[in-house]
């Protein structure tokens, strides 16, 4: 493994994430999950099992010391969105004809700040069983509704005026002021860097090779194939990035080489890159390093939860692995909607 060490200062667009997820027919999994994140790390979390909000890194208790009654306020406001979103999942389920079984109604919105140039964006999107629902154009400041089912709620919130102001407000102006503020209180975890050790991994010798990288921060970071110094674009398969539950991250790209001759595996080498940090990571394609796991338990890939609009399965394998690390809402939050409203 060869490295070249340059590190320099890190400038990045921060991200204020916020998940809501409301489930039915799912056994011993709570009905209403929030969970918030700030750089993609969890900072704070409620679920209708617990009926309490907590923080979920050190640093986000100290909005107590200028507001003792803080956490209190907002289990408050969790226990009022639970019913709201216990109602939403009803609501979806009659648009989409659907009784028994199991379905998941969720809702993401947060808004990104870049440090260096001071741009804003907000976002807010909704999904019904996996599938985009309604979403919020930031640009255009209006809803769009990729669902015929959604139209309803669509129209709805585009003709509501005091609406659209309290979310053209709350994602211009009190997100990114929230998110600058959870910046500086967790500078030092937020703003670190922090390379991984890479892995060359192979199940079988007629496997694609995995080229894992784990325990890296932030997530700004690039996984790749080359081939004689130029990046592969074919017979690759690059894989998410998903959190690992120190903080850090993990990220893989598989390379096919059936077609491959042993005698040209020298000319293959993985490269890992952050960004803002000038340390390249390359690792050679050499058998001698490759791990497998034959008669071991399979290396998992999909550790945590995938923090975008996830499917049932990876945020309830997040919840089982236990103990539940994502969070929710350390900010004002916007007006919460029913998809009916009254």
């Amino acid at each position: 493994m060869n490295r070249i060490h340059l590190l320099m200062c890190v400038l990045m667009t921060h991200s204020l994430k916020y998940f809501y997820t409301a489930s039915s027919g799912v056994p011993n999994f709570p009905e209403f999950v929030s969970v918030g994140l700030v750089d993609e790390l969890p900072i704070s979390h409620y679920d209708s099992k617990t009926r309490r909000e907590e923080p979920k890194q050190d640093w986000m208790r100290r909005v107590t010391e200028q507001d003792p009654q803080y956490w209190k306020r907002e289990t408050e406001k969790s226990l009022g969105n639970q019913q709201v979103y216990k109602g939403n999942i009803e609501t979806a389920k009659q648009r989409f004809n659907e009784t028994g079984g199991v379905h998941i109604f969720q809702k993401m919105y947060g808004c990104e700040w870049d440090d260096e140039t001071g741009e804003v964006k907000g976002y807010q999107q909704y999904g019904f069983d996996g599938e985009d629902f309604l979403s919020y154009d930031h640009e255009t400041e209006s809803w769009i509704a990729p669902r015929q089912q959604a139209v309803i709620t669509q129209q709805r919130w585009n003709n509501n005026k005091a609406l659209m102001e309290n979310k053209k407000h709350y994602y211009t102006e009190v997100c990114p002021e929230y998110l600058k503020k959870y910046v500086n209180y967790g500078r030092s975890s937020l703003m670190r860097t922090e390379l991984p050790s890479v892995s060359l991994l192979q199940k079988t010798p007629s496997s694609p090779v995995c080229c894992h990288a784990t325990g890296f921060y932030p997530t700004t970071a690039t996984l790749f194939w080359r081939k004689d110094g130029e990046e592969l674009h074919e017979d690759v398969d690059p894989g998410e990035i998903l959190p690992n539950h120190d903080g850090s991250f993990q990220m893989s790209v598989d390379l096919k080489l059936s077609s491959v001759p042993a005698e040209d595996w020298r000319r293959y080498e993985c490269v890992f890159q952050l960004s803002g940090v000038k340390d390249i990571i390359v690792t050679p394609l050499e058998e001698a390093v490759i791990r497998t796991n034959r008669g071991e338990a399979e290396i998992r890939r999909d550790e945590g939860v995938e923090h975008t609009f996830s499917l049932l399965d990876q945020f309830v394998s997040f919840y089982e692995d236990g103990p539940f690390s994502v969070p929710q809402l350390f900010c004002i939050k916007p007006m919460q909607e029913p998809l009916e409203p009254e």
